[in-house]
């Protein structure tokens, strides 16, 4: 393999550089564990520019990349090495260790089905699509054959597009399976390394899961002189600065700062306390970092974290962050509350990658300093800063990048009510990001977005909003049962036969489609993401409502944040050995978090079908009763008993939580470091047969569905 020494002379640099192509950047690596290549690589600002008063002119420049020259003795090593152009004072070594990142989420025959989803989706949607213009072309028939309206029959359909929507766009990416992301598995190797500020903020969590935190990313596998470390701490705390001053006699790169909240001054949560943190790394003692890394409180970054990613932004110039998933070593068994969000993290953001949309996912991310510059600052005025300060960099014209590797691990809320606040903060976030760059379609700010980038954009914002459609949606179906209209009109019982026909094939062709795109996430981890689109509809309306929509007087509130780590539970749900009593939880949950909604639907629904199949059995023949009971309450898929099923989630959380074992238990401590990490069974959400309702549930139909389906062509 041909690695350039340090001690090169001028000529062979020179020999080197003659032999070289011009590339075009962004291509990635291009290189196979069988195929070594070395390529130079040009810094985009150099060291004596990045950070004087001549940074603006620097990055007006253009950032320059060579291609690379085969090594005649690939023979020698099965690794796939990078080294930084010889004129440069340093040079980085880059391994390639798998053709993708992903190996060790997605085994191979896994990833073979997986591409079919891509086909699927297509055929599910569109299946769905016509199915929903007979049902349209069935109801304008029969009110033509009929001379009357009848408007139950179109709230239905609205109800089933509103339930279906959220869904079918989020299928929707999945179109884009079969492009490939081109991104490999990659290692930056030895001492000669880039420098790196890694900012940790705090605010009020655990300060034994804080130093933790601090003590992994002191101990990860890169050159201590080569990263500084700042805790960055809004909470104010003694004790901790008492904690990081003993530890910095251990590791002199650690450094505690904390900024001054005047009463009163706005300080941007977050988002206030990084930028406060940036400040601090141009002033602090050491080589101020070329690239910036972030971590929140409670995750652990693994010792590899900086190597595996940096070699992603090394490789393109134009890279201007890359961001590892966040990864959780507390999931509750079974994750009833879907908080660990496994489809976004194995499916859609890969996906979003591979299209040149990859989003900040808040923590374990690495940002080019210089390229954070050009959009002035980590953006304030937003509690998701992380979604807009990468939106703002792709405006820019930069690039960024989803690192699909275990790379750092943190708790998810411990209780339901700081779930609740947790994904309503994120609602508000997503709608302030929307709102300043006008939903991706215009401004300055967004001008370099493609339209991908802009697409995606767009609609996470509008299926944001259709929480609030989901939920009219919900509650206006027990509705119209009770009104006792037509819901399901046709003209002849020939359309109603097809209508039947109709719904089964697109109910099959989803049911298909789900085993295959939700195999990178886990089947029954995508079931409960489904799920929790239309149990938590509720609470994301609610929120938009009062931050975006009331006036104070109606109950309108000002923007909160909480950070995770610092929700305090009221009810311990999940320690068996402090647990509040299920009066109490019960309570909690329905009162306080407004369970009661949930509640109350259920019972609204339970009541409706109860009306109406009343209502049914007083009809005169036993065919019209039949066919009155399908036409209503009982006409497939049973969006009812659908919704009835996830809304009764956090009831049943309530009367029986799940039981999760204590930190240390689900950690194994480093003897050396004394950094706890998680355990390889905890990496992984347990799911047990004891949970296995809500298939059953599915089962029956598709069961009672099929049934349907096959009576369509014998009566």
């Amino acid at each position: 393999m041909d690695i350039i020494s340090n001690s090169s002379t001028a000529e062979a640099s020179q020999g080197l550089i003659d032999h070289v192509v011009e590339g075009k950047a962004g291509r990635g690596l291009g290189v196979t564990a069988s195929d070594p290549i070395t390529q130079t690589y040009i810094s985009p600002c150099s060291p004596e520019t990045l950070y004087g008063t001549q940074s603006l002119q620097c990055l007006a420049e253009k950032c320059q990349k060579f291609g690379h020259e085969r090594c005649d003795r690939s023979s020698e090593s099965s690794s796939s090495m990078v080294a930084l152009n010889p004129r440069l004072p340093h040079q980085y070594l880059i391994e390639s260790l798998a053709p993708r990142d992903d190996v060790d989420f997605l085994k191979p025959w896994k990833r073979y089905l997986y591409f079919f989803s891509s086909v699927l989706v297509m055929a599910a949607c569109t299946s769905y699509l016509l199915y929903l213009c007979f049902r349209i072309h069935t109801t304008l028939a029969a009110q033509r054959a009929n001379h009357t309206i009848y408007p139950a029959a179109w709230i239905f359909i609205v109800v089933e597009m509103a339930s279906a929507t959220p869904v079918l766009v989020n299928s929707l990416w999945s179109v884009f399976v079969l492009k490939s992301r081109g991104r490999q598995k990659l290692r930056l190797k030895g001492n000669t390394v880039p420098v790196v500020d890694v900012l940790i903020t705090t605010c009020g969590e655990d300060e034994d899961t804080i130093l933790n935190t601090v003590r992994a990313a002191c101990s990860i596998d890169y050159p201590a002189d080569r990263f500084r470390i700042f805790v960055l701490d809004d909470g104010r705390s003694s004790s901790l600065f008492r904690s990081v001053v003993a530890l910095n006699r251990q590791y002199p790169n650690l450094y505690y700062r904390t900024r001054e909240k005047i009463p009163g001054v706005p300080h941007h949560f977050k988002a206030g306390n990084l930028n406060f943190g940036l400040r601090e790394t141009m002033t602090t003692k050491g080589e101020v970092g070329e690239f910036v890394a972030a971590l929140d409180a409670d995750m652990i970054p693994q010792p590899e974290w900086l190597r595996a990613i940096l070699p992603h932004m090394l490789v393109d110039e134009n890279c201007g962050l890359a961001c590892p998933p966040q990864l959780f070593y507390n999931v509750p068994p079974n994750d009833p509350l879907y908080q660990g969000l496994d489809f976004f993290v194995h499916i859609s953001e890969p996906i979003k990658d591979a299209l040149g949309v990859a989003w900040c996912t808040g923590s374990g991310y690495v940002v080019r300093r210089c390229a954070l510059d050009t959009i002035g600052q980590i953006p304030e005025g937003s509690v998701a800063e992380d979604v807009l300060c990468s939106t703002l960099l792709l405006g820019r014209g930069w690039r960024t990048a989803y690192i699909h590797e275990g790379l750092q691990y943190g708790q998810v809320p411990g209780d339901y009510g700081s779930h609740i606040k947790q994904r309503t903060r994120w609602t508000i976030g997503t709608m302030q990001a929307a709102g300043r760059l006008r939903f991706s379609l215009w401004g300055s700010e967004t001008r370099r977005l493609t339209f991908p980038q802009r697409l995606s954009g767009l609609l996470y914002a509008i299926v944001t909003l259709l929480n609030i459609f989901l939920t009219i949606s919900m509650f206006s179906l027990p509705g119209v049962l009770i009104s006792g209209g037509r819901m399901v009109a046709y003209a002849t019982s020939d359309q109603l036969r097809w209508l039947i026909r109709g719904c089964w094939l697109a109910f099959t062709l989803n049911r298909i489609c789900e085993f295959s795109l939700f195999l990178p996430a886990g089947y029954r981890n995508g079931q409960r993401g489904t799920r929790a689109i239309v149990w938590m509809a509720p609470y994301h309306a609610i929120t938009m409502l009062r931050v975006f929509v009331l006036p104070s007087w109606l109950g309108g509130q000002a923007t909160s944040f909480k950070p995770t780590g610092s929700l305090k539970s009221e009810l311990k749900e999940r320690n068996p050995r402090e647990r509040a009593p299920v009066s109490k939880r019960l309570k909690v949950i329905l009162w306080n978090y407004l369970g009661c909604f949930h509640l109350i639907y259920i019972l609204f629904v339970l009541a409706a079908v109860i009306v109406s199949s009343v209502r049914c059995s007083r009809q005169p023949t036993r065919n019209e009763r039949l066919i009155c009971l399908l036409t209503h309450a009982f006409w497939p898929p049973v969006s009812w008993l659908v919704y009835v099923s996830a809304t009764w989630t956090p009831i049943i959380y309530a009367l029986k939580p799940p039981t999760v074992a204590d930190n240390e238990d689900l950690l194994e401590r480093d003897p050396i470091t004394n950094v706890a990490y998680p355990k390889e069974s905890s990496k992984y959400i347990r799911n047990k047969l004891s949970n296995g309702y809500f298939e059953f549930q599915y089962s029956l139909i598709t069961i009672y569905i099929t049934s349907m389906f096959v009576g369509s062509w014998i009566y």
